[in-house]
C-alpha cells in the first residue's frame, strides 16, 4: 500500500495533495486529499488495480461523468474523475462524519422517528435520481453518509460506470462487492432490466435493519443469503420490535415484496406511506404468516443458471441507466429568523452551493451564509456591519461593504483571512462584484471608472469590460477604449451568462434576457421575459445566478417602481374559518383550481403594473410556487383528469386570437398547442375521455364547444345561441353540464343534458356565475354578487325520477376580489379555495418587498435554453 500511495501522490500532484489512506472497499481504495485548485478537502477513490486492468480509462471516465449532473441535498456529488499513471480515480467531497453502518455498529437499532426521517430523506434523493432514469443499485448502510445528522447517498453511478466500461468482462476481475443483504430478489437472480423498485427494496431493507438491528435476511454465506432473499419471507418488524407503528410496519412490508410490481411505484410513495398514520395494506398482504399456503407467495426454484447469475451479481452491482439532461428543480430558501437588511437581496456562489445575505439574527447584524443542503444560515465571523456580499469565482471568498467604515473587505467563506481592499472613505464603495478588473483581489489602489453607474456593476468573464445600470438604462464600458455606451434602454441589474445572454430587470418588473455578442459588444436580438416573479428595486437586484445554472430570486412585488392594481391572496376556507393561507407572490392572482388529488393549486398570476399573466402552481405539501408558462399572456388553467397536465388559454405574438395550450404540470417539457382558431377560446373542463369543454367568442357571441385532445378532428358545438353562454362544467357522472347564460338578460346558472343538450333547466334567479360541482355530483355551487360581500351558494341537484333543483343555501360570504371565477371547491367537497382583496402584501414605505422568501431553481440554464431556443 505505501508504494501505491507514493505513486498515486506523484501522479496527482498537480491537482491533489494526498494526505493519507482512509480505507478500502470492494472496488476502490479511498484517500483523504486536498484539492489544490479549490483549497478544500476531498475523498479520492482509486479503483483497485485488478479492476482497472480490465477497464478502459477512456470508457470509464466517459461513463462516470454521466452521473455528475445529479444534484440533490441528499446525494453526494461527483467533483472529478480521470486517469493518471494507470490509476482510474474519481473525486467526491470529504464528509467528516460517519456512515450509517458506523452508526448501526455502535447503536444496533435507531429510534423509530430517526430511522423514518433518514429513510424519507434518502427516498427523496432516490426519487430525484429515478426521475432522471438513474438507479443506484447498491443502497446499503455503507453507502449512506451522515453529516450533521443528515444522510447523503454516496457512489451514485459508480457501479454503472464500472460495469459499462468493462463491457461484459466483469467476471475477469474476480471481485466481490460484499454481502448481498440489501439486494432485491430481481438483483439476486441477475435480472438486467431493473427498475426503480429495486432501490425501493434495498431502502426498505436498510430501514428494516435500523428498526430491528439486522437486515431482513441473514446467513453464513452470500449464497445462503441470496437463497433466502429469493425464497423466504422476512419476519414482520413488529415481531422484532413491538413499538413500531402499524403504518411504518405496513410500509416496510410493502417495500420488501418479492414481486417488484407489488412494491411502491416510487420512492416518494414509500416516503409518504412512512409518514401517513392511516397507511395500511390489504389483509392478505399484512397477515401472510396466517394465510393458507396456497395464498402465499410461492418460492422461485433456484436453478444452476440462476446460481451462476448469483456469482455474476457478486462481481458487479448492475447496469444503471445513464441520466439525461439535469432536472430543473425548484426549492424554497427560507431565511428563517434573519431580518434582511434594507436594500439587500441574496448572493449565490459560482458553483451554486452557497448563499449569502446581509441581515440581523438575534439582534446581531452580519453576513450570514448557508450551504445548500444545510438547514440554517450561519454567521460569517468578521462580517459585522457587512453589506452587499459577493462570492469569488473560486467559491472561497466573500467580498462585502463594511457599512460602518465605508470600506470594501474580503473574508474567507469559512471565516478569517480578513483583508481591507478599499479603505478610502471618499470612495464609499457600493455593490461589489468579483471580476478581473477595477480592484485587485489582494488589495491595492482602485481603478476609477467615472462614467460607470454605481448600481450593480458586473465585470464580464473575459475582463474586457463591465456592465452597469443608471438612469439611462444598462451600459457597457469597454476597458480598452475607456468608453461607455447604452446597450439596453429600459433595464437595470445586468448579469452576463455564458450562454451569450444578458439577464436584467426592466422598470415594469420581471426578469428579461437578451442575446449579447461579447466580441461585438452589442445586443443581437429582442428581449424576452423569462420570469415574472422577481422583486427588484433601485437598490436591490432581486435575483442572482451561479455559473452552474443555479438561480435564486426574491418572491415579492415585482418592478423597480410601484405598479398599480389590486393585490389578492389565496385562502383555503373550511366552513366559515380560514384553514390555510396559500403562499404566493403579491400581485393579481386569479382563477385558482385544485388538482384532482387536492394537493396542488394552479392559478394565473400577473405582477402589479404588468399587463401579462402566467400560469403557476402551488404545492400544498412543499409550499413551492413553480412558474409553468413563460411566453405571452396566459390564464384560465384547467387540470387534466389525472392531474399531470394543465390546459390554459394563451395569447401569443402572431396569433389571431387566444388559443388553447397544454403543458405538463411538472414542467418536464414545453407548452404544446392544442387548438388554434380565428376566435378567442377559454377552457373550462377536461373530461375523463380526454375531451375538453371550452367557451368560444366570435362577433360578440359566446358559445360552448367540445374537442377531443387525443382524437383530434374538428371541434363540435355543444351550445350555440344568440346570447352569451360560457363557463361550462360537467357533472362527475358526465350526464349534466352547468354553465352561465344571459338568455334572460341577466347572467344566470343553467343546467342541460350532456353530451347532447336535450333539455335546459334554470338554476338561479337574480344573477349568478361560475358553477362548480361537488365531488359526488349531487350539489352545485355558484358565485353570486351580494349587496355587501360576494357569496357562495349551493343547491342540491336530484335526478330521480327527473332532474330537480332544490332551494339554494348560503355557503360562504366573503369579498372575492371582484372576480367571479376566483374560487374553487376542494375534491373532498368540504373546503373552498377563494381569493380576497389584500393590502398586507404591499411594499414597505421605501418600496422594498415585505417578504424575505427566496426560490432556488437548480439547473435553471436548461429552462433558459428551452425558453430562448438554444
Amino acid at each position: 500500500m505505501p508504494e501505491n500511495t507514493a505513486r498515486l501522490t506523484t501522479a496527482l500532484a498537480d491537482r491533489y495533495r494526498i494526505e493519507r489512506h482512509l480505507g478500502e472497499g470492494g472496488m476502490a481504495n479511498v484517500y483523504l486529499a486536498e484539492d489544490l485548485r479549490h483549497k478544500r478537502k476531498v475523498a479520492v477513490k482509486v479503483l483497485r488495480p485488478e479492476l482497472a486492468a480490465v477497464l478502459g480509462a477512456e470508457r470509464f471516465v466517459q461513463e462516470i461523468t454521466t452521473t455528475a449532473n445529479l444534484q440533490h441535498p441528499h446525494i453526494l456529488p461527483l467533483f472529478d474523475s480521470g486517469e493518471a499513471d494507470s490509476f482510474l480515480y474519481y473525486v467526491m467531497p470529504f464528509i467528516d462524519g460517519e456512515t450509517l453502518r458506523d452508526k448501526l455498529n455502535r447503536e444496533t437499532q435507531l429510534g423509530i422517528d430517526e430511522a423514518v426521517k433518514i429513510t424519507t430523506e434518502i427516498a427523496d434523493a432516490l426519487n430525484h435520481a429515478h426521475g432522471e432514469n438513474v438507479i443506484h443499485r447498491d443502497i446499503k448502510p455503507e453507502n449512506i453518509l451522515l453529516y450533521n445528522g443528515r444522510p447523503m447517498v454516496a457512489d451514485f453511478g459508480i457501479a454503472l460506470a464500472v460495469s459499462a466500461a468493462a463491457g461484459g468482462r466483469m467476471t475477469e476481475t474476480g471481485l466481490s462487492l460484499g454481502t448481498p443483504h440489501y439486494m432485491s430478489p430481481e438483483q439476486a437472480t441477475a435480472e438486467k432490466d431493473l427498475t426503480n423498485r429495486a432501490d425501493i427494496y434495498s431502502l426498505g431493507s436498510v430501514l428494516y435493519e435500523m428498526l430491528t438491528g439486522s437486515p431482513p435476511h441473514v446467513g453464513s454465506s452470500a449464497q445462503q443469503i441470496i437463497m433466502k432473499i429469493v425464497t423466504d419471507e422476512a419476519r414482520p418488524v413488529t415481531e422484532l420490535r413491538k413499538s413500531v407503528p402499524p403504518h411504518v410496519a405496513a410500509a416496510v412490508a410493502k417495500s420488501l415484496e418479492k414481486l417488484a410490481a407489488d412494491r411502491f411505484d416510487s420512492a416518494r410513495a414509500f416516503a409518504e406511506a412512512l409518514t401517513n398514520p392511516g397507511f395500511t395494506l390489504p389483509t392478505a398482504q399484512v397477515d401472510t404468516a396466517s394465510a393458507p399456503a396456497s395464498a402465499q407467495w410461492k418460492p422461485v426454484a433456484i436453478t444452476t443458471s440462476a446460481l451462476a447469475a448469483v456469482a455474476l451479481v457478486m462481481a458487479a452491482i448492475g447496469w444503471m441507466r445513464s441520466p439525461s439532461a439535469p432536472p430543473i428543480t425548484r426549492l424554497d430558501l427560507s431565511l428563517g429568523s434573519i431580518v434582511l437588511a434594507a436594500s439587500e437581496d441574496i448572493a449565490v456562489s459560482a458553483d451554486g452551493s452557497m448563499f449569502a445575505v446581509s441581515g440581523t439574527l438575534d439582534g446581531e447584524a452580519a453576513i450570514y451564509l448557508r450551504r445548500r443542503g444545510e438547514a440554517d444560515f450561519n454567521k460569517v465571523p468578521g462580517t459585522e456591519n457587512g453589506r452587499k456580499p459577493a462570492f469569488s469565482p473560486d467559491n472561497e471568498w466573500i467580498v462585502f461593504r463594511d457599512a460602518a467604515e465605508a470600506t470594501l473587505v474580503r473574508v474567507a467563506v469559512a471565516g478569517g483571512g480578513l483583508l481591507t481592499l478599499v479603505d478610502d472613505d471618499a470612495i464609499n464603495p457600493q455593490n461589489p462584484h468579483w471580476g478581473t478588473h477595477v480592484i485587485p483581489a489582494e488589495g491595492g489602489a482602485p481603478v476609477p471608472v467615472p462614467s460607470v453607474g454605481s448600481r450593480r456593476p458586473y465585470v464580464l468573464p473575459d475582463g474586457s469590460g463591465l456592465l452597469s445600470s443608471r438612469a439611462g438604462g444598462i451600459q457597457f464600458h469597454d476597458f480598452a477604449s475607456d468608453s461607455t455606451w447604452v446597450i439596453i434602454a429600459d433595464g437595470a441589474h445586468p448579469t452576463y451568462v455564458e450562454s451569450g445572454h444578458i439577464l436584467y430587470v426592466p422598470a415594469s418588473g420581471g426578469l428579461f434576457v437578451v442575446p449579447f455578442d461579447l466580441d461585438g459588444r452589442q445586443v443581437t436580438g429582442p428581449p424576452q421575459r423569462v420570469l415574472n416573479r422577481v422583486a427588484s428595486g433601485i437598490g436591490w437586484r432581486g435575483y442572482a445566478v451561479a455559473r452552474n445554472g443555479t438561480l435564486v430570486h426574491h418572491e415579492g412585488d415585482a418592478g423597480l417602481g410601484s405598479g398599480g392594481g389590486a393585490r389578492r391572496r389565496l385562502l383555503i376556507v373550511d366552513g366559515q374559518e380560514v384553514a390555510d393561507t396559500v403562499r404566493h407572490p403579491a400581485g393579481a392572482v386569479d382563477e385558482p383550481r385544485f388538482s384532482p388529488d387536492g394537493r396542488t393549486i394552479a392559478y394565473d398570476f400577473g405582477p402589479l403594473g404588468v399587463n401579462e399573466s402566467n400560469i403557476y402552481t402551488y404545492d400544498l405539501l412543499t409550499g413551492t410556487n413553480p412558474q409553468i408558462t413563460f411566453e405571452g399572456d396566459n390564464d384560465s388553467p384547467v387540470w387534466s383528469p389525472d392531474g399531470k397536465r394543465i390546459l390554459f388559454r394563451s395569447e401569443r405574438d402572431g396569433a389571431d386570437a387566444d388559443d388553447l395550450y397544454v403543458k405538463p404540470a411538472d414542467n418536464s417539457s414545453g407548452a404544446e398547442p392544442v387548438l388554434s382558431r380565428p376566435r378567442d377560446q377559454r377552457p373550462s373542463h377536461w373530461l375523463e375521455d380526454d375531451v375538453i369543454v371550452f367557451g368560444s367568442t366570435e362577433a360578440g357571441t359566446q358559445d360552448i364547444w367540445t374537442y377531443s385532445v387525443s382524437g383530434g378532428g374538428d371541434p363540435e358545438a355543444y351550445l350555440e345561441a344568440p346570447w352569451q353562454e360560457s363557463g361550462a362544467t360537467v357533472s362527475p357522472d358526465g350526464a349534466l353540464a352547468a354553465y352561465e347564460s344571459n338568455e334572460t338578460g341577466t347572467v344566470e346558472v343553467w343546467l342541460n343534458d350532456f353530451p347532447v343538450p336535450a333539455g335546459k333547466r334554470r338554476v338561479t334567479f337574480g344573477g349568478a356565475r361560475a358553477p362548480r360541482w361537488s365531488p359526488d355530483g349531487n350539489t352545485l355551487y355558484y358565485w353570486k354578487d351580494g349587496a355587501v360581500d360576494d357569496s357562495l351558494f349551493s343547491v342540491a341537484i336530484e335526478r330521480d325520477p327527473a332532474v330537480a333543483v332544490r332551494q339554494p343555501e348560503l355557503v360562504l360570504a366573503m369579498n372575492f376580489g371582484s372576480n367571479f371565477g376566483n374560487w374553487d371547491v376542494h375534491p373532498d367537497g368540504e373546503r373552498f379555495l377563494v381569493t380576497v382583496e389584500d393590502e398586507s402584501g404591499a411594499a414597505t414605505a421605501g418600496g422594498e418587498p415585505s417578504q424575505t422568501r427566496f426560490l432556488v431553481v437548480l439547473n435553471w440554464f436548461e429552462e433558459l435554453k428551452a425558453r430562448v431556443g438554444n
